[in-house]
């Protein structure tokens, strides 16, 4: 029989058999999510090995942030991208890479902008937080407390800091004027880890800067060892210059000329324009003045020897430097009476004939812009001494020609033979002559090009000081040019190459310059343009474009095609100018800084290249007085068990506590610490404090750990040294552990590896710091006897929010990789309790972090172990 119907209003007992084509469209819909989201992040991937690899690279900085730009690009939408560089201390903002579709032009890259320039600015709300901000411009502007922002107004705007030791040190930014084009959670922690790996290549670039700033500053050393040396060569010349003046003047009626002679020479190495000879004849008392060229007194008319300064020196047979300040002294105290136009300075030394005072030979200025040093008084002492060589010269010439003539009378028959000896003299003169202009040429010219060399450029830089001095209207400039690749192609090329690239330079330097101008080579790649007479800093600045250009055409020597350029620094003549070197000192300072920029390019001198220099050398002077007052002090911050809290280590970090009691943290000192050479001895220190303090640490099984930078690492004799002080301080090298970073590993492999297999054989425990940026260090974990290894912080910054995104895979990798490699893990930068639990199940079993506790002396965690165990 059928089955009765169901009753009315009641289901059927069994529902209606599914669809079998919505099943399979449902299970096609679920595959197609699953691929898209797998091929996500295989392109992420790709794009963080390329960002990684990018970084990484030896390119230039322009072309690496350009290609992170593109890269980007393929990640979300970049088309408007800017990074940004932060200066805490000037409180100053410089955009390093900028690209706007809706402002291309408003931002120029490299010039810093003060604080108080950027008002409204997002990017910096970015910086002085620390953290991401994402969100329409308006809107986060309003929240943030801000009235209008900076810049056009963009539909969505993401920024992300850049960390540094000490804070942030810049931002990267994205945003975009399209409606339908936003930014979520996905896009900010994607651009996080972008700005990370942005920041290590910005600081590469400025590590090599820094670099290059000490090598400059070892040449300016050496330059000064070298212009001591030619000041001593200059003086010597001008003595000999003396001497043959004595020589080819010995005749009572030549003496005008020989001290008009002798005064052009004083004038080359002094300041003389105020100067006079004056002689003593003892037996009348009395001081004439044979020779007197002053601006005040033209006049020097013969008087009776009174108590003038000039009477001084010849009485106490002692040269003199006086100021005014000192002149009015010496007269309140009787010592001196003054006449005549009192002079600013005034500077005199004794003319001595058989230890006996003759006379004296004296400078004097009337402005109080020039004046003069000890170093002069004693060059015109020198001077003094030739001078009175020459004028006894001349007295025993004028006797002995009187006796000759007396003898004359009496052995006519000698006369013949007399004269052949004089004209022998004469011919000995006229070589002696002909020698002194060659060797005056060969002083004065390079023998390569053929040039003038320094010496001559000075020469002429203080005739231009002067006239400038006397005509303020005539100015003038000076170009330091160094040929940019010129090491490479010498060592290269060879040396012969090198020489005749050197001489096809300056043939296409001297067709840029005019006939007035003086071209000379100031030894190696270096040449300077001293350029007279010209209107403005844009003439200047004209020629050294006209070089640049010539330059940067192709060179063919030797069958070979080279090429070079040129880096221009452009010094300006300016009243507080002294000297002719320190216009070339300054020419030099704004070349260097024409290549920190980057090369092929010029730069104008300013103050502020003098105001950083002071500043360094008194910070340096400050770490000097540190080191022997023992203000550089370890902090420690503890290394902790992630699971249960209790302390397994201590790292050892730097502190600099000053006279006043203010602590600084390394970033504000360290830089200029590695290049004044400073820091090995303060490293040593730390050490020595460490493990010195390793004996009051607990628990008792507490280890300590001390960082090892490149400079240590790479020295022969480090481990054998850093042992011998683990035996002095009766450590236990179990409890010792050193942190080495990627970038120490990359010079000299096989020094870095001896050492750390010396202290590794020691017992010592050896950890790689910062793993995860900078550098691929897979072939480290095999070819170093690590005992572990730490996680970057900024891999932990990016654990908050929940999620399987961010940085877990990446550390989920390296946990994975550790432990196959049977190395311990320690995951830095911990600062809440939500990136410890993260990490824990992630695998990372060691961690430290502000969560922790924040770095302190030892002293705080004695007391915090004390407290704790009460």
């Amino acid at each position: 029989m059928d089955a009765p119907p169901p009753a009315p209003g009641r289901m059927p007992p069994n529902p209606p058999t599914p669809d079998p084509l919505v099943a399979l469209r449902e299970e096609n819909a679920r595959l197609q999510a699953e691929l898209e989201r797998h091929s996500r992040a295989l392109r992420v991937q790709e794009a963080l090995f390329a960002i990684s690899e990018v970084a990484n690279s030896g390119r230039p900085t322009r072309e690496v942030l350009s290609e992170l730009h593109r890269i980007v690009g393929t990640l979300m939408y970049a088309e408007n991208f800017f990074i940004t560089r932060w200066n805490p201390a000037g409180r100053r903002l410089r955009f390093v890479y900028f690209a706007d579709s809706a402002a291309p032009d408003s931002i120029e890259t490299g010039v810093e902008f003060e604080e108080a320039e950027l008002p409204g600015s997002l990017t910096l709300e970015v910086i002085r937080r620390g953290r991401p901000l994402r969100g329409p411009s308006r809107a986060l502007a309003r929240s943030l407390g801000i009235e209008a922002t900076a810049g056009p107004e963009s539909h969505d705007w993401l920024g992300v800091p850049i960390s540094g030791p000490d804070g942030p040190s810049g931002a990267v930014v994205v945003q975009s004027y399209d409606p339908a084009i936003g930014y979520g959670p996905e896009e900010e922690q994607l651009l996080v880890y972008v700005a990370e790996h942005i920041g290590t290549a910005l600081e590469r670039h400025e590590g090599k800067r820094a670099l290059e700033e000490r090598v400059q500053q070892r040449t300016e050393a050496l330059r000064a060892e070298v212009l001591e040396r030619q000041r001593a060569e200059r003086l010597q010349a001008a003595l000999y210059r003396i001497t043959a003046l004595a020589s080819r003047h010995e005749r009572e009626e030549d003496e005008p000329r020989f001290y008009a002679e002798v005064h052009g020479i004083v004038g080359e190495l002094i300041d003389a324009r105020n100067f006079y000879i004056a002689l003593w004849d003892e037996e009348r008392d009395e001081i004439s003045f044979p020779y007197s060229v002053d601006e005040k007194n033209p006049a020097r008319p013969p008087r009776h020897a009174g108590r003038g300064l000039t009477e001084h020196v010849i009485h106490t047979g002692e040269p003199l430097l006086v100021s005014d300040a000192t002149a009015r002294g010496l007269q309140a105290a009787g010592v001196i009476q003054r006449s005549g136009t009192p002079a600013m300075w005034w500077m005199g030394a004794p003319m001595k004939i058989d230890d006996q005072p003759v006379g004296v030979i004296a400078v004097q200025s009337y402005r109080h812009d020039v004046g003069y040093t000890p170093r002069d008084l004693e060059l015109l002492g020198f001077v003094a001494t030739h001078i009175a060589t020459a004028i006894g010269r001349r007295r025993a010439a004028l006797a002995l020609r009187t006796a000759y003539l007396e003898l004359e009378r009496r052995v006519a028959e000698r006369t013949r033979e007399l004269a052949l000896a004089n004209e022998s003299l004469r011919q000995q003169i006229s070589a002696r002559e002909g020698v002194e202009r060659q060797l005056k040429h060969q002083a004065l010219h390079d023998s390569l090009t053929g040039l003038p060399n320094r010496q001559y450029l000075l020469d002429r830089l203080v005739a231009a000081m002067s006239q400038h001095a006397a005509q303020p209207e005539r100015l003038f400039a000076v170009l330091f040019l160094d040929l940019d690749r010129f090491k490479v192609i010498n060592d290269s090329e060879g040396h012969l190459v090198g020489d005749a690239l050197l001489r096809e330079a300056a043939r296409r330097i001297g067709e840029c310059v005019r006939s007035p101008d003086t071209l000379a080579r100031l030894g190696g790649d270096e040449f300077a343009v001293l350029l007279e007479r010209i209107r403005n800093i844009e003439d200047a600045i004209h020629v050294a474009e006209r070089i640049m250009q010539v330059l940067d055409r192709p060179f063919f020597v030797e069958g070979r095609e080279l090429h070079s350029s040129a880096s221009v620094g452009i010094a300006m003549v300016q009243p507080h100018y002294h000297s002719a070197e320190e216009i070339l000192r300054d020419a030099d300072a704004a070349m260097y800084r024409a290549k920190a920029d980057g090369r092929k390019r010029f730069a104008l001198f300013d103050e502020n290249l003098r105001q950083v220099a002071q500043q360094r050398l008194e910070l340096e002077r400050e770490l000097r007085h540190g080191l022997v007052d023992a203000q550089f002090i370890p902090y420690y911050q503890p290394i902790v068990s992630l699971g249960n809290g209790a302390v397994l280590g201590y790292e050892t970090l730097l502190r600099w506590r000053r006279a006043d009691g203010e602590v600084l943290a390394p970033g504000a000192f360290l830089g200029l610490a590695e290049e004044t050479g400073l820091i090995e001895e303060i490293d040593w220190r730390m050490y020595a404090c460490a493990l010195h303090d390793l004996t009051r640490i607990v628990p008792r099984h507490a280890y300590v750990t001390v960082n090892l930078s490149p400079r240590h690492l790479l020295a022969p004799d480090f481990a054998g040294r850093f042992l011998e002080l683990v035996e002095a301080q009766r450590a236990l090298p179990s409890r010792i552990c050193v942190e080495v970073t990627e970038g120490a590993l990359i010079d000299r492999k096989d020094v870095a590896r001896a050492a750390l297999e010396t202290l590794h054989r020691a017992g010592v425990r050896i950890v790689l710091d910062d793993f995860g940026t900078g550098y691929s260090a897979l072939s480290y974990l095999q070819h170093f006897p690590l005992h572990g290894l730490k996680i970057d912080r900024s891999f932990a910054s990016t654990l908050e929010g929940g999620g399987r995104g961010g940085s877990r895979p990446i550390i989920r990798a390296i946990v994975a990789m550790a432990n196959s490699l049977e190395l311990e893990v320690v995951g830095e930068g911990i600062e809440t309790e939500e990136q410890r639990q993260a990490l824990w199940t992630l695998g990372v079993r060691q961690g430290q972090g502000y969560h922790f506790g924040r770095p302190a002396p030892l002293e705080h965690w004695l007391a915090q172990s004390t407290a704790d165990a009460t």
